[in-house]
């Protein structure tokens, strides 16, 4: 009995031990990756945005996993030289809060983002979407066919797909182990883990000198953004499943920009089936580039997006 008692309280002193590391790493990881833009109210939650530049409007909506600094990083600054770029953290990541439901789907997104551009007095957007975003643009493009001017897709997901996501989107849900995994364990594995994740993202690609720090990816380890993030990930094939039978109702012009080798998100699941449906659609595969182009091919994406979206 005095064993399984010693072995008890190893056990919950580890758990204790790691749960203050975490809390402590997590004060930090905010206070080296402050808010860096500005925070507007809608339907009863926040959306933290960073607006710069003039011209047409282009909205920038990040993936799963990261931030509106994934942009900040990349292609944001050489938009603003033609664009009025607006990029947002979407609800639950970065600095935007959450609203109070289980999962906050991509129409709802849409419609949240929809409203803050609104507010801005911002008419007529083209919304760029990358990764899972992809599948916010094309919801944008359906349910405010007045409001949004066109979409640019880059690696984004628009389809539903059969191979199942990994078992961390799962655990967050289970009770008492999810919440111990996350308020545990996630902050001090995720940080051993991070570079390896961030370069298995990037294959064949290499990621950019400092992308870690650039882009703030790090926040991820917050109990409450991968909580949402893996409900993203998790619920999203089955939502694509339902709102890819309407793509054919689309009119606006979409223009997808895909990396050749991305396996994250493959084009022949989702850019090249909407080549088959959308007439309108133009696919610019990118050859020797996987699921971050904006990084890797930074210069020929911006002008890409900037003659597709800033030119008139």
């Amino acid at each position: 009995m005095k064993w399984i008692v010693a072995g008890l309280c190893t056990v919950f002193a580890a758990i204790a031990g790691l749960y203050l590391f975490s809390r402590w790493e997590l004060s930090r990881l905010e206070a080296l990756y402050p808010p860096i833009g500005e925070r507007i109210r809608v339907d009863g939650f926040q959306l933290h945005y960073l607006e710069a530049g003039s011209g047409p409007a282009v909205v920038l909506i990040h993936g799963s996993s990261t931030n509106l600094r994934d942009f900040t990083a990349s292609i944001f600054e050489p938009l603003t030289r033609t664009c009025r770029v607006v990029a947002f953290d979407r609800p639950g990541h970065g600095y935007s809060t959450y609203p109070r439901q289980f999962w906050m789907n991509p129409e709802e997104q849409a419609a949240a983002i929809q409203d803050a551009l609104n507010q801005l007095g911002i008419e007529r957007a083209v919304w760029l979407g990358h990764s899972w975003a992809g599948a916010v643009v094309m919801a944008g493009l359906l349910k405010f066919p007045r409001e949004v001017r066109g979409g640019v897709l880059l690696s984004g997901a628009a389809y539903h797909w059969h191979d199942g996501v990994d078992w961390s989107n799962h655990i967050v849900d289970i009770p008492v182990i999810g919440q111990l995994f996350t308020r545990a364990v996630l902050t001090p594995v995720g940080r051993l883990l991070m570079d390896r994740m961030i370069a298995a993202a990037f294959v064949p690609n290499r990621p950019p000198l400092n992308y870690r720090q650039r882009t703030g990816v790090d926040l991820i380890l917050r109990p409450s953004q991968f909580t949402v993030n893996g409900r993203d990930v998790r619920l999203l094939s089955d939502f694509l499943a339902q709102q890819s039978k309407r793509y054919t109702e689309i009119e606006q012009p979409l223009l997808m920009i895909h990396g050749r080798e991305d396996d994250v998100v493959p084009a022949w699941n989702h850019a090249d089936r909407l080549i088959g449906i959308m007439p309108q659609a133009v696919l610019n595969e990118l050859s020797a580039t996987g699921h971050a182009p904006h990084h890797v091919r930074t210069d020929e994406v911006t002008r890409q997006i900037a003659r597709f979206a800033c030119s008139g």
